[in-house]
């Protein structure tokens, strides 16, 4: 399993950016994909996921700004982040999980991508 994170830099306040997250070694449509993020001194948080079906789920911090998406045929889950904010910068990581009996289970981390948000 690989999850490979692409699209983070650095950008001004207010401008955007696309994460890419390209997953290999899974049955890709079957797991929910998400977005996580963790600054310095602060807990790794979840951004956003989207189900094998295309249903989000997006934080509150983010709504109306980032949007998720994934695209099944390219094995690859996006996030698209406009109007950045500072204390949106983060090291942001891809994820797979799924739904087991036993609540969610998950399958793999990708490296995670640096995204900077400063003038």
């Amino acid at each position: 399993v690989q999850l490979v994170e692409s699209g983070g830099g650095l950008v001004q306040p207010g401008g955007s950016l696309r994460l890419s997250c390209a997953a290999s070694g899974i049955a890709f449509s079957t797991n929910t994909m998400g977005w996580y993020r963790q600054a310095p001194g602060k807990q790794r948080e979840l951004v956003a996921d989207i189900s094998g079906a295309g249903m989000t789920n997006l934080a509150d911090s983010v709504k109306g700004r980032f949007t998720i998406s994934r695209d099944n045929a390219k094995n690859t889950v996006y996030l698209q982040m406009n109007t950045l904010k500072p204390e949106d910068a983060a090291v942001y990581y891809c994820n797979a999980k799924k739904m087991t009996m036993f609540g969610w289970r998950d399958v793999d981390w990708g490296q995670g991508t640096q995204v900077t948000v400063s003038s």
